[in-house]
């Protein structure tokens, strides 16, 4: 599939990692973007990965048939709100966002005012890197991409939206708003608030001066993606408190029976926990590859 014109509505790490992608690929005749900081447009037209940046979403949206929204979860209404006025009849709009159910909610009736339609999406690719200079044209590739269709949602705009994660080489992978909401909320969002809490504890000013020193690569890594943008993860961890707060309770109770554990000195007990921990990651590990959608 090939499209005339799509508009990338944010150009950092994973609007960025599209516009290369679909210029890599040759998915569209023209690709533009719309970014909101002059100091972005300057640093995006230096880098040259779109044919037009501007900051005017007018003509960042004018003519396109497929925008995706690319930016904080928490602007995203606003500047769809904004761009209706704007957008091209038929055209489908989706978005990069970590949660769903909201942006499903808000977002699917102000496309469908404007002629358009609205299907949320998720690619599960990232970094704690930010921004445009990060960005990476195989980002995507080989990564599951969630496809979330509200009830009213056109099949047909579903299907595009799929084929186009599909072009970027994602896997799509279709289901509801909420089974998305809910199962991200154990797998992608309470990690970062446990890497969070690690390098905050640990890394405390209270603690001695030589902390930080013994520190080794198990800390790097579990940690690594608490160098993430901490106003995108306030915006998750609001926009999916509900989740996230049953499941951190469930985590806290889950860490109080190891604690539990180690005061009543139980060897059996501690030594389940841990092989159970390696048997279910190596089994995951395993068969991750496997389990990809086509």
């Amino acid at each position: 599939m090939r499209w005339n014109s799509i508009s990338l509505m944010g150009l950092g790490l994973l609007g960025g990692s599209l516009a290369l992608a679909i210029k890599r690929r040759q998915l569209a005749g023209r690709v533009v973007a719309r970014v909101r900081r002059a100091a972005a447009l300057a640093e995006c037209r230096k880098l040259g990965i779109v044919d037009t940046v501007t900051q005017d979403i007018r003509e960042a949206v004018e003519g396109s048939e497929l925008v995706i929204l690319c930016t904080p979860l928490s602007e995203m209404a606003g500047l769809a709100g904004g761009m209706g006025p704007f957008l091209k009849k038929g055209a489908i709009v989706t978005d990069v966002g970590s949660v769903k159910g909201t942006v499903v909610r808000e977002l699917e009736p102000l496309a469908r005012q404007a002629g358009a339609e609205f299907v949320g999406s998720h690619p599960m690719a990232g970094s704690e890197k930010t921004g445009v200079g990060a960005a990476r044209a195989d980002l995507f590739e080989n990564a599951v991409c969630l496809v979330t269709p509200g009830r009213d949602s056109a099949p047909e705009a579903a299907a595009v939206v799929e084929a186009f994660w599909k072009a970027v080489g994602g896997c799509p992978l279709r289901m509801t708003p909420e089974a998305h909401d809910d199962l991200v909320s154990r797998s992608s969002h309470l990690p970062h608030v446990v890497a969070a809490g690690l390098a905050n504890y640990v890394l405390s000013p209270v603690h001695p001066k030589e902390q930080g020193a013994v520190c080794a690569n198990g800390f790097r890594d579990t940690t690594r993606i608490a160098g993430g943008s901490p106003e995108m993860w306030r915006d998750i961890a609001l926009a999916n408190r509900q989740n996230l707060g049953r499941v951190l309770g469930v985590f806290i109770e889950d860490l109080k029976e190891f604690q539990w554990a180690l005061e009543r000195q139980d060897a059996t007990a501690i030594e389940e926990f841990f092989a159970k921990a390696r048997q279910r990651r190596n089994h995951w590990d395993a068969h991750a590859g496997a389990a990809s959608p086509e």
